[in-house]
């Protein structure tokens, strides 16, 4: 007869409780017909485990009348002799899994005769070979601890849960008897955090029991998924009072853990890890959920060169059209605060724009800075391709698009960092077509070359731009000549003078500034809306009196110049905030101030409030100096001969706060009360210009409203091609010829000394608002 080994005999000859082999040997050492509980004995986890079969809601809240039973799992069976204790007690549909070959068969040959209806298979327990929802209750005694050895890390705790969750049906139940390590815990309480119902039980040790240890079971119900429920006890720290140090851990995890969860419950703004998204944090990502929104980071230590802050988004109407399954969206750091991106509601329009079912937004900042494109889309190829919906909404591939502004080719002028306006580039650039924003009169073919001014603070939006043309031989040469001369005074790189450009790699060309052409659509824009006063415009033209002009925002100085040229009636006074601007525009955009165009350094808004007040005529005498020596400015305005000349206030201006929703103007601009200055300044008549960027229809109502309520008439153009909205508005009916814009057009033509064949086509989308 075969001796039998003691117990403690035989926990020696398993060391590793992961191993298949140490496992084989121990079942083959303790040999068959007897079982072997390493914790929980049968008469302790009766009632408990008992109340629990009998209340498993997806049996018994079913309607089909032919489902019985629970059907039950019990992975990493062994040779324990709790499936024989249900079996008899009337659950017959049990499974039984192990890895040990010998194990599985000496538990067949004890049962096949009393138990023909239990089912015994060898098969590993973190590979499943069961379809998704195959069981009603999975009951795991013991095995999760075996697998989470703390030498053997949490690899195939993680891999068995994962197999775990797959397999319960929804409302079905994991039951998990453990010793409860921090360990353990940790791995289950993450696992199982989104979508399933969370209790801890106490099982009652054996009278007289000195076990060190408490045995625990946790109970996870299978829920709905991305609901976040605290976790419950049956317990308090008294009934486990007699293991003071395994019962704090235990209390001490359960109270973290709960604090977790309030906050998963609470905010509505929380990032999430891939992990979060995967276990159920926003419900199933494999199916899309029309309108859901969640952020989230993408990568990390171990998973990929970077980590990216992105925000998964699901198409609002998911029976749209769509081109692409999952599109991927990159954000450069310089634009990532701009409204359109930032915004929900501009994600939104990214979205509905981008044509895919689901959309992930990526946000590249700082530790992006030395990656080229290639590479960031090849380390988040394998990323983003786990968030991809599994139905085929359109096209698999999951395309990269990125908010760019289509330059083919870009030389940097010149940069600089100004106190007000922060980092700004002045660049040479040459569009792969005709780019979105470019006035298509000026351009013949895709090899024209603009020069741009672009402040970082809002890199997707260019300040100004003007084509460059080649300049005559004579004046080049001329122009070198002075540049030789200049160059030997100066050492500044990339200055330019009167044309003549020299790059930072000391390179030069004879490009010079087409200031007879608008290459922004917008600006050409606001002149097609000066047709509105084209009957005035033409009144003060025959008594040969003076319009007045106050352009808040100078940019490049391209548009005043323009209308310098072009209306040569006009006074022209031009307001910028920031004094590098206006050495920018001299130096590389041939601005140039006379007597007819001037600029002030100074604040708009108090500009044109100061502009109603008049001083006397003698104090016109002296120097223009900043805003902050009003009385000068104030009188420079006053010069009219009773100040009741027709006058045209524009505000172009950009605003730096980009997260507002309002790029252009700043939000001062349209507060009531300088629109209210406005008209005032305005008087009986003239024109109030404003250039609106705008991408939420929040605000551009708002802004509307503002200017409906102040003044008796208001215009819009939208410019399709363009973000640009151009609205112009007047206190009273002189002369707006809005009845008969044809010829107003015709006859602001007459007046422009430079044709503009495209304010024709513009001033027909001119729409009245009031």
């Amino acid at each position: 007869m075969k001796s039998r080994q003691a117990p403690m005999d035989l926990l020696e000859t398993l060391g590793d409780f992961t191993s298949k082999e140490n496992w084989d040997k121990f079942f083959s050492l303790r040999g068959a017909g007897d079982s072997f509980e390493w914790y929980a004995e049968w008469p302790f986890l009766r009632d408990m485990l008992l109340s629990q079969l009998s209340s498993v809601p997806s049996v018994a809240t079913s309607s089909d009348a032919a489902v019985g039973p629970p059907q039950i799992l019990v992975p990493g069976c062994g040779n324990s002799s709790v499936s024989e204790h249900l079996y008899d007690a009337g659950f017959r549909q049990i499974t039984n899994i192990d890895f040990s070959k010998i194990v599985v068969y000496d538990m067949l040959r004890r049962n096949v005769r009393m138990r023909p209806e239990m089912r015994w298979r060898v098969m590993d327990m973190t590979d499943m070979q069961f379809a998704d929802e195959s069981f009603d209750v999975v009951l795991d005694k013991g095995g999760l601890d075996a697998l989470m050895e703390p030498e053997a890390g949490s690899e195939l705790g993680n891999k068995y849960l994962t197999e775990v969750k797959r397999i319960v049906k929804s409302r079905g139940k994991y039951l998990c008897v453990t010793l409860a390590e921090s360990h353990v815990l940790g791995l289950l309480f993450n696992l199982f955090r989104f979508g399933w119902k969370t209790t801890i039980h106490v099982v009652p040790n054996k009278p007289g029991n000195r076990s060190t240890f408490q045995t625990f079971m946790v109970v996870f119900l299978k829920d709905q998924l991305a609901t976040v429920n605290l976790i419950g006890s049956s317990f308090d720290q008294s009934i486990v009072a007699c293991n003071t140090k395994q019962a704090q851990a235990l209390l001490d995890g359960i109270k973290i853990e709960n604090q977790i969860r309030e906050e998963y419950s609470s905010s509505t703004d929380l990032i999430y890890s891939l992990r979060d998204l995967n276990l159920g944090a926003h419900g199933n990502l494999q199916e899309l959920q029309a309108g859901r929104r969640c952020q989230l980071i993408l990568g990390g230590e171990g998973e990929s060169l970077y980590s990216y802050k992105a925000v998964l988004l699901d198409a609002q109407q998911t029976v749209s059209p769509f081109s692409y399954n999952c599109g991927v969206f990159i954000v450069p750091k310089t634009r990532a605060r701009e409204w359109l991106f930032s915004s929900e509601d501009g994600q939104w329009q990214i979205v509905e724009s981008s044509k895919a079912a689901r959309l992930i937004m990526v946000f590249l900042n700082a530790s992006h800075s030395h990656a080229t494109m290639e590479a960031i889309q090849k380390d988040l190829s394998p990323l983003v391709k786990s968030l991809a919906p599994a139905k085929d909404y359109g096209h698999y591939q999951i395309p990269f698009m990125m908010a760019n502004d289509g330059v083919k080719q870009r030389k940097i002028v010149y940069q600089a960092t100004s106190k007000t306006t922060g980092p700004i580039i002045v660049e040479d650039v040459m569009y792969d077509n005709i780019a979105e924003g470019i006035n298509s009169d000026h351009i013949g073919s895709e090899n024209k070359r603009f020069r741009r001014l672009v402040f970082e603070r809002s890199s997707g939006l260019v300040q100004s731009e003007a084509l460059l043309i080649l300049k005559p031989k004579s004046n080049s040469i001329e122009a070198d000549k002075r540049q030789t001369s200049l160059s030997s005074k100066s050492k500044k790189g990339g200055r330019k003078r009167n044309g003549t450009s020299i790059s930072s790699d000391g390179s030069k060309d004879n490009m010079e500034i087409d200031h007879s052409s608008l290459a922004s659509s917008y600006h050409s824009g606001i002149v097609s809306g000066f047709s509105l006063v084209a009957c005035a415009l033409q009144n003060a033209v025959s008594l040969q009196e003076r319009v007045r002009v106050i352009v808040v925002g100078l940019g490049a100085g391209l548009f005043p110049t323009f209308l310098h040229i072009c209306l040569p009636f006009l006074d022209i006074e031009v307001v910028e905030l920031d004094p590098v601007v206006l050495e920018l525009a001299k130096d590389y955009f041939d601005f140039k101030e006379d007597v007819r165009l001037k600029v002030h350094i100074g604040d708009g808004i108090k500009f044109i409030q100061n502009a109603n007040v008049q001083y006397p005529s003698e104090a016109a005498a002296k120097p223009k100096e900043d805003l902050s020596m009003n009385s000068e400015i104030k009188c420079s305005i006053a010069n009219g001969k009773n100040g009741d000349m027709m006058k045209i206030v524009i505000v172009d201006a950009d605003s730096s706060d980009l997260s507002s929703g309002l790029a252009c103007p700043p939000a001062g601009f349209v507060e009531e009360a300088f629109l209210s200055s406005v008209k005032d300044f305005l008087s009986l008549g003239g024109l109030f210009v404003i250039n609106l960027v705008s991408r939420s229809s929040t605000i551009r109502q708002m802004v509307i409203s503002r200017l409906k309520a102040v003044f008796n008439h208001l215009f819009s153009l939208e410019l399709e091609e363009d973000v640009n909205e151009v609205l112009f508005a007047s206190p009273m009916d002189l002369c707006l010829q809005d009845d008969d814009l044809n010829n107003a057009v015709d006859l602001l033509q007459n007046l422009l000394k430079v044709p503009l064949p495209s304010i024709h086509a513009q001033a027909k989308k001119i729409r009245r608002l009031k």
